[in-house]
């Protein structure tokens, strides 16, 4: 019985000693049966919550260059406008609106090569052709649509403006005010994204936490207790061995 109950120290000691390489007190289902089932569900959890979190890092970077993009078209549907302005002045000849017209076809190709060119992973961002785009927040399938408005001339209702003739600079503005609207709900997704990132690491902090607390050895108190059990085991090892050397005696005198 003394061998077996040695052995069964000897394990107890080496599997210890695992706890302490690991760095965890749950590293085998045999240690903790019912807390190896809640710790792989919590890691995918957090998985999936870094995963979304991914995921919603990258959308924000999304909306800052379809946003950066929707800048420069409005700068330059800006200088559209002054530039009609300037051209409905009645003293300007025919040649001076010409030229004037020429900047003005200049900057709508502009504006033409920003709205078919502004790409994100090769996806085109404001040509209408990924108006919606899904992004997943977590492993539970809770996701959000990110809308991209289609600021394309046609569009824009500006593909035909022409200051040579009969204009109407309400064109411009109504124009302006897609491009605004445009990035007024850019900026809302992107606050919407930031507040949901923010709440996702917080879940995901508190869930580590909880994760660590079922699975993550405390060194202190494991060395603790460990340097208690080392010293119950050499008592006992002295207890017996002095046992051993009274019952010696008692032999010999027993036969002497």
């Amino acid at each position: 019985m003394s061998s077996i109950t040695g052995m069964g120290g000897v394990s107890s000691r080496y599997s210890d000693y695992g706890n302490f390489s690991s760095g965890k007190k749950v590293d085998t289902a045999a240690k903790g049966p019912a807390e190896i089932g809640i710790i792989e569900k919590m890691e995918s959890q957090i998985k999936g919550q870094e995963a979304g979190q991914n995921n919603m890092l990258t959308a924000g970077d999304l909306l800052s260059v379809a946003d950066g993009a929707m800048a420069g078209i409005t700068d330059q549907l800006q200088r559209i406008r002054d530039l009609a302005v300037q051209a409905g002045s009645g003293f300007l000849t025919d040649s001076d609106r010409a030229n004037i017209q020429a900047e003005i076809d200049q900057l709508k190709q502009g504006i033409s090569d920003i709205a078919q060119n502004t790409t994100f992973n090769t996806k085109p961002l404001l040509d209408g052709t990924n108006a919606n785009m899904g992004i997943m927040m977590d492993s539970n399938g809770n996701s959000m649509d990110i809308q991209l408005p289609n600021v394309l001339l046609d569009q824009l209702g500006i593909a035909n403006f022409d200051v040579t003739g009969n204009f109407d600079i309400g064109d411009i503005d109504r124009a302006l005010e897609t491009v605004n609207a445009g990035r007024v709900t850019v900026g809302a997704q992107s606050n919407a994204l930031q507040h949901a990132y923010n709440n996702s690491t917080n879940t995901g902090l508190n869930t580590m936490s909880a994760k660590s607390r079922l699975e993550d050895l405390d060194f202190p108190k494991a060395i603790s207790e460990k340097k208690k059990e080392e010293t119950l085991q050499q008592y006992q090892f002295f207890m017996q061995k002095r046992m051993m050397q009274d019952q010696a005696v008692k032999m010999r005198g027993f036969f002497g």
